[in-house]
């Protein structure tokens, strides 16, 4: 890697975490902290955008979030709801097409058609591609790919043999897309929590202190300045990949 050289990583996957320690730093409810973090979602997409990245998948609620209380589960639902219905025509105006990850069908009604109708207006999006994992686990990812698979064995489309990387990839909720390059978690936690599980088998991983809401065009900038250093051997040799870049 060229010393001083930036690369922009083609997918950015990140775990929004710190939002409830924001607010109550703060001595404020845990629902303002999620407030808050709408913001930070708003400058990371431009900031996204501007610099080129083509993907960027947000993990906005677990399918272990359920378990938090409930009136915060409800706080969230809510918040969700306004941050579509005021970000969507911004979204559609700066070609930012938005899709939802994740077992959406257990949300209100009303939210879901919420989703739908965001999906809509964005779908001819050409600049960043947006996922937003809603009701997502990495967990229940794979499990939902190996059930079409079995499907396909038991109705003779597929034989047994024929399984590999390639057919679970193509049936997880992220088939369409690159697996993540640089995989950003905030919030001092060094863990992924269920998040992308197969799909960050060769990400970088960048852990910050910072904070969700705390989170800014240069917290981004820092953590692909990071991703920049790193010699990404898939498997190879270090004099490998310096051979290549230099043939």
């Amino acid at each position: 890697m060229e010393e001083n050289k930036i690369v922009i990583p083609k997918h950015i996957a990140i775990v929004m975490d710190g939002n409830g320690r924001w607010a109550k730093k703060r001595f404020l409810p845990r629902t303002y902290g999620h407030k808050k973090g709408v913001d930070s979602v708003r400058r990371t997409i431009r900031a996204c955008d501007k610099l080129g990245v083509e993907y960027l998948t947000l993990f906005a609620f677990s399918s272990e979030n359920w378990r938090r209380p409930k009136e915060e589960v409800s706080a969230l639902m809510s918040i969700f709801m306004t941050a579509l219905e005021s970000e969507a025509k911004s979204l559609a105006e700066n070609g930012i097409r938005l899709s939802f990850i994740g077992n959406t069908t257990a949300f209100p009604e009303k939210l879901q058609e919420k989703m739908r109708q965001v999906e809509a207006l964005t779908a001819k999006g050409t600049n960043l591609s947006m996922q937003v994992a809603a009701n997502y686990g990495g967990r229940w990812d794979i499990v939902n790919a190996c059930k079409q698979l079995a499907e396909q064995v038991k109705e003779g489309t597929l034989s047994i043999d024929d399984i590999n990387e390639e057919t679970l990839s193509a049936l997880v909720s992220t088939h369409n897309i690159p697996d993540p390059d640089l995989y950003i978690r905030t919030g001092g936690e060094t863990r992924v929590s269920n998040f992308l599980l197969w799909q960050l088998a060769y990400a970088e991983f960048y852990f910050t202190d910072t904070l969700w809401p705390d989170f800014d065009a240069k917290q981004l900038k820092l953590a692909i300045s990071s991703f920049s250093k790193r010699q990404r051997r898939f498997g190879k040799t270090g004099d490998q990949i310096v051979s290549e870049q230099n043939a």
